[in-house]
């Protein structure tokens, strides 16, 4: 089992995972983000028409926290993916990405 921390290992998962069922043709960039978008939609629908104070509750009850839970693994699962067969280091994007907004949105 991989160290849950390790991104490269989970890519490798992800990837020998998808190679075992004959999927990989399936994982091209224009799939892998429809299919992210899709997930992230499911994730949106749990919190769709709560109420600010709901949703910060989510996690209270275990049916809810589980469905959360199990749509936020499947929208990183398909961003891993995707950085994956694009050769995007998705760690290096985001610091990348943070250190933009620090100078555009200086304190």
């Amino acid at each position: 089992m991989t160290d849950p921390l390790d991104v490269a290992g989970l890519q490798r998962r992800l990837a020998d995972f998808a190679a075992a069922r004959n999927w990989q043709e399936y994982h091209t960039p224009k799939n892998l983000v429809a299919a992210l978008s899709v997930e992230a939609s499911e994730l949106v629908e749990i919190f769709q028409w709560l109420t600010p104070e709901e949703s910060a509750g989510v996690m209270a009850d275990p049916d809810t926290a589980h469905r959360v839970t199990d749509e936020v693994a499947d929208v990183l699962a398909y961003l891993l993916q995707l950085c994956e067969v694009l050769g995007i280091d998705p760690l290096a994007a985001l610091n990348a990405k943070i250190d933009r907004n620090e100078r555009r949105f200086p304190i």
